[in-house]
């Protein structure tokens, strides 16, 4: 395996994942008490519907074993930092994002493993593998959640720096994350177009479901516009960097972090169409709303 893979992609997934600690406090994980419906309506998509309609696309593009897993890795993934730009760019809930993000990691640490190992177990695709064994289920604890630790310790007891920080490191964590997914295609680039036209359709599928999902199901259920537009990205742009690691780091497989690395390029431009689709249009005009409808002061 190349030095990208080694030590680029662990390092940058780290340091994304320290970026998010840093903006996180335990409020965050509090404030899910305090909105309940809208994170676990988040969540249930997130966790259940989501690899049960990635695993009925798998069956309906045929793809082969080591690519079905590598999909269904990618669905079992918690959404990304970069849902958190895109919710603010197009005016959801920063702060349900931030809440979903921080409770998805410490989720994944167990959900990811197990859905990636029924996965294996049901596709089979390695002859002398049996999957995410304990060990390497401690390997995704340590890279999901020890770099978020550090960053909230950081905030806790040195927030100035924190905050002096944060802006930098999500910054750099969206170019990271750019460069690497860039990086990992260039690098396998000829496998990455043998398989390319059977992975491309099924992710766009997949992610455009992704968002809708996200956004319709809070909706129905009468929950605000800004969170749903919240929960839309949360769910519809997932951890691809994350895959991507634990597919070629700790598995050792290049092909099961196809798909991964297919949905995080095409993923950027769906998500910035969809987002124009179910932009709050009314986010700019609610102070100067609320200015009118104010009595005069006399």
């Amino acid at each position: 395996m190349s030095a990208l893979t080694t030590i680029g992609l662990p390092v940058a997934l780290g340091i994304i994942m320290l970026g998010l600690g840093l903006s996180l406090t335990p409020g965050d994980f509090a404030r899910v008490l305090k909105q309940p419906k809208a994170v676990i309506v988040a969540l249930g998509c997130q966790l259940v519907l989501l690899p049960a309609i990635c695993f009925a696309l798998v069956l309906l593009f045929q793809l082969p074993p080591i690519l079905a897993v590598g999909m269904m890795m990618l669905a079992a993934s918690p959404g990304g930092t970069t849902a958190n730009l895109y919710s603010h760019l197009f005016r959801g809930d920063v702060a349900l994002n931030i809440s979903l993000t921080a409770v998805n990691s410490v989720i994944a640490v167990v959900t990811l493993p197990l859905i990636t190992n029924l996965a294996i177990v049901y596709f089979n695709p390695f002859d002398d593998q049996l999957g995410l064994q304990w060990s390497k289920t401690l390997e995704v604890f340590a890279i999901v959640l020890l770099p978020v630790a550090v960053g909230m310790l950081i905030r806790r007891f040195a927030s100035t720096f924190a905050d002096a920080m944060d802006k930098p490191v999500r910054i750099a964590s969206v170019i990271i994350l750019v460069v690497v997914i860039a990086g990992a295609v260039a690098s396998n680039w000829s496998l990455l177009l043998e398989n390319f036209a059977q992975l491309a359709l099924i992710t766009v599928v997949f992610c455009l479901i992704s968002l809708s999902i996200g956004y319709l199901v809070p909706r129905a259920i009468r929950i605000g516009k800004r969170q749903a537009i919240a929960s839309s990205f949360e769910i519809g742009i997932h951890n691809a960097t994350l895959a991507i690691v634990i597919a070629q780091t700790v598995l050792g497989s290049t092909e099961l972090s196809l798909p991964a690395a297919v949905y995080g390029v095409l993923m950027f431009f769906i998500a910035f169409g969809f987002g124009f689709l179910i932009r709050d249009r009314t986010g700019v005009n609610d102070a100067e709303a609320k200015a009118v409808a104010a009595p005069p002061q006399s």
